[in-house]
């Protein structure tokens, strides 16, 4: 006989695939084997229709194409025999999924197959059905299914029970018909249809709100009443696993209960003395019992309040996270994170359990863990565990520290009691890991820094230890320069000295070397050089006898490939050697810096068509912000394949450095440019009388960079802000002359439109352009209560596509009083104007009687031409 015609049979075919060596000889094989079944199929041969199916589907299994094959399936269905039915569903099953059209063909015998005599015929019948039931076919065969679910049979009631679930999921209005049958499962004695019912009735549930109320009232008892026989019962070899008695039906059962106690007081007080029973009865040794707690504990929680229940669930949990098993740890830290809103009080007793988990061997346990932690954490507890987490940083792996460096920040930042507490342990952090911290972070830590004046001297001594041992730290490097350049004077002469240090000799020098050390070091970037620099201009300020010396660190950059430090280099030199009358002026120590105008920006750090306003951010009494949440990633649901505007570095800088907004020519109505740019830089100097600086900043604010590629700006970048300022603007070291202001008119009118408008909120939109500046919109944003509640904590986002460009000045108030308005202007520059309009995307929050209120919606009704 051919070894690859019709008549081999399936082991033959089977051995010949195994036995081929490469992927073109199996190709080889599967190519004759079809091509003799597509003959055979030709012949019409019934003889080896069977066979040559079974072979189809060993194919189908290899992943070779077997469509040719399908109506064969249809064939052997309609067949008499059993047999041949059995291997037709079996390749209807596998070679055939609900979107074949060709199913259609086979309703009628299915039909029939469930009406037969033969209860195996039936069981097979059913089986096909729930497993490729369509929405069509579970219509026309549901009747069928139903009638089925009384038969005489267990396993044909299992089987009906089962091809249930599977009509309900397709076609949920089909559920009532099966809340009657599925009830009566309930009362079942044989675990197998049991199970299944059980199953049926949690799917009625989940779809049908009249058959949960009808499962509350008829069967919560019944439930409960079986789920005590089940738990109570002696050893049975037939359903034991592990010694437990058929956790399965366990699980099915508490998982019912959680549905029909979820959100019922009575069904849930039904329920609480057997999830009692089970939680405190069932062995935890096992993998099976753990299963059975695990479900146990989310019915407990999942219901109506029961005090003593969930500290008993909390407890379980508690057990779980010193069980050798990762998984179990794993579901456990996350039940408790659940379990956290619920009853943070009995999670807290655990806090040690869970710590102990931030410093397990598996990833995937230990940032849940912190998670876990970073939830925990309260006024009271934040000293304790801030130091263990600290401890554990010094000894963690280098793909943790990131995560968890971050974590220590937020949870110092949030709940630090005092600033001295916060100054050492952001120290601390960035002694360990200062590689990982953010920018945000140590920013933070210079405001809070300037915003204590009693911990100057404290702080800088501190600094300047941690500099010694922990040099490789960029960040660290970052804060301690700076620090010392502000404050080496108190370094020097050991002001503000506290009782619980101990004194230290540092000189001018030593001070110097510190800053030298810093430039020279193999790993300091451009960042920290420039940085140093400044620093080295400053103590050149502070201790005229290192003049010359600083000046010659300072010479060493003058022909630095980089040339931000070559320019820098050369700018320092001629402050030092030409302008000895302003030095002192324009070296002086920073002022102290707004804490809620950096929290602010900090809150609204998002990409840059993003921009945040309002109070975002709450003091607290160590004087750290906290960040109000950042919006959403839906808010930015806007797209453009546009470039964006390319915005100057420069420009960025000295708007952060002197707190006003440069980003128009003029910096005030009425001013010409060149004016705007002498008030600036009278500021800048501090000569004459300097313009007014918005929102309470100051000048000189280096912390606020926008661009981590040029965080420093140069003497030349702030000269050059003003396109239109005169010649003698550029040299900022030997003055300028201002031109007179004149008067501007304003642009042309566009109408107001209403932004958007709800029951309680009503935003209006009034436009207005600069002349010359045609690209360039001015909105001012009036916003309406339209209720009589007082909006508190008020708070309007906004984006925009790429190709725009948004600048958002805070709110007149953050407050919207009853049937009152605020106003807010923006500034929106189109770099496609006259191409593509101005859409934007907005939200709004705010809170009545302390409950918060978010409304949002997109904005595309900009008059034409802006």
């Amino acid at each position: 006989m051919n070894p690859f015609s019709s008549g081999t049979r399936l082991s033959d075919m089977i051995r010949a695939i195994r036995a081929s060596k490469t992927a073109a000889e199996e190709r080889a094989v599967v190519r004759k084997e079809c091509a003799a079944i597509r003959a055979s199929i030709n012949e019409n041969d019934q003889d080896y229709r069977h066979r040559d199916l079974a072979k189809l589907m060993f194919i189908h299994m290899l992943g070779y194409p077997t469509h040719f094959g399908q109506m064969e399936c249809l064939k052997l269905i309609a067949s008499p025999g059993f047999p041949e039915k059995r291997i037709g569903y079996l390749g209807l099953m596998l070679l055939l999924d609900e979107r074949q059209e060709v199913l259609m063909l086979v309703t009628n015998s299915l039909k029939q197959d469930l009406n037969h005599t033969n209860q195996y015929i039936v069981g097979l019948a059913l089986c096909a059905l729930g497993n490729i039931c369509s929405a069509e076919m579970a219509r026309d065969l549901a009747p069928e299914v139903e009638r089925l679910l009384q038969f005489r049979d267990p396993n044909i009631r299992k089987k009906a029970a089962l091809c249930a679930i599977r009509i309900i999921r397709k076609v949920p209005d089909l559920s009532e018909n099966f809340i009657n049958p599925g009830a009566a499962l309930l009362k079942e004695k044989h675990h197998g249809v049991l199970i299944t019912g059980v199953h049926l009735c949690t799917e009625i549930c989940n779809v049908s709100s009249e058959a949960l109320e009808y499962f509350r009232k008829k069967c919560t008892e019944g439930l409960v009443k079986t789920l005590r026989d089940i738990a109570n019962s002696p050893y049975s070899p037939e359903y034991d696993v592990a010694g437990i008695m058929d956790p399965f039906l366990h699980i099915r059962l508490l998982r019912l209960l959680r549905v029909l106690g979820q959100g019922d007081a009575d069904a849930s007080d039904c329920m609480n003395d057997i999830l009692a029973q089970v939680a405190s009865k069932t062995e935890s040794n096992k993998n099976a019992g753990n299963a059975i707690l695990y479900e146990c504990v989310q019915t407990i929680m999942s219901i109506e309040e029961n005090g003593g229940l969930r500290v008993l669930a909390i407890n379980i949990l508690g057990k779980f996270l010193s069980n050798r098993d990762n998984n179990i740890r794993y579901v456990a830290l996350n039940m408790l994170m659940r379990a956290l809103t619920v009853d943070s009080q009995a999670v807290q007793r655990h806090r040690a359990t869970i710590l102990e988990c931030v410093k397990d061997s598996d990833a995937s346990i230990q940032k849940r863990a912190l998670e876990l932690i970073y939830l925990l954490v309260n006024e009271n507890n934040v000293k304790p565990l801030a130091k263990e987490l600290i401890e554990y940083l010094e000894v963690s792996e280098q793909d943790f520290k990131g995560d968890l460096a971050a974590k220590i920040c937020s949870i110092v930042e949030k709940f630090a009691p005092e600033k001295i507490w916060y100054i050492d342990q952001m120290l601390k952090v960035l002694s360990e890991a200062g590689t990982y911290v953010k920018e945000d972070v140590w920013h933070a830590l210079i405001v809070v820094i300037t915003n204590a004046p009693h911990l100057h001297g404290y702080t800088v001594r501190a600094l300047y230890r941690a500099l010694h041992t922990s040099c490789e730290q960029e960040t660290l490097v970052r804060v301690a320069i700076w620090c010392i350049g502000e404050y080496a004077d108190l370094l020097v002469n050991n002001s503000g000295m506290l009782d619980l240090e101990d004194p230290i000799t540092v000189t001018e020098s030593d001070a110097v070397d510190v800053i030298e050390i810093a430039i020279k070091h193999h790993t300091s970037d451009v960042t920290t050089k420039a940085m140093a620099l400044i620093a080295l201009l400053k103590i050149s300020s502070r201790f005229p006898s290192c003049s010359e010396r600083v000046k010659s660190i300072i010479g060493q950059n003058k022909g630095s490939f980089v040339l931000e430090l070559q320019q820098r280099s050369m700018e320092f030199s001629s402050v030092i050697q030409k302008h000895q009358n302003i030095r002192s002026t324009l070296l002086e120590r920073m002022p102290v810096l707004d804490e809620a105008t950096f929290s602010g920006r900090r809150a609204g750090s998002l990409p840059p068509s993003v921009s945040n306003s309002g109070k975002s951010s709450l003091s607290i009494p160590n004087g750290v912000a906290k960040a109000a949440a950042a919006p959403l990633v839906d808010l930015l649901d806007l797209s453009s394949d546009d470039t964006p505007a390319s915005t100057s570095s420069g420009d960025n800088f000295l708007q952060d450095l002197l707190g006003v907004d440069i980003t128009q020519p003029s910096a005030r109505p009425g001013m010409q440019p060149s004016q705007a740019g002498a008030d600036i830089l009278l500021d800048l100097l501090s000569i004459g009388t300097p313009s007014p600086v918005q929102n309470g900043s100051t000048n000189g604010d280096l912390l606020s960079m926008q661009d981590s590629n040029d965080p420093i700006a140069s003497m030349d970048t702030i000269a050059s802000t003003s396109p239109t300022a005169p010649s003698s603007m550029m040299d900022l070291l030997d003055g300028f002359s201002p031109t007179p202001p004149k008067n501007e008119d304003k642009g042309p009118a566009y109408p107001s439109i209403v932004a958007f408008e709800s029951s309680s909120l009503k935003i209006e939109f009034n436009f207005t352009k600069q002349p010359g500046n045609p690209q360039t919109t001015d909105i001012v944003a009036n916003f309406t209560n339209l209720s009589p509640n007082v909006y508190t904590d008020f708070l309007f986002q906004a984006a925009v596509p790429k190709f725009l460009q948004l600048h958002l000045d805070p709110a007149s108030s953050n407050s919207l009083p009853a049937n009152g308005s605020i106003k807010q202007t923006m500034r929106v520059t189109n770099s496609q104007q006259g191409k593509k309009p101005i859409v934007m995307r907005m939200r709004v929050g705010y809170k009545i009687n302390g409950k918060d209120v978010l409304e949002e919606g997109q904005i595309n009704n900009f008059p034409r031409g802006l």
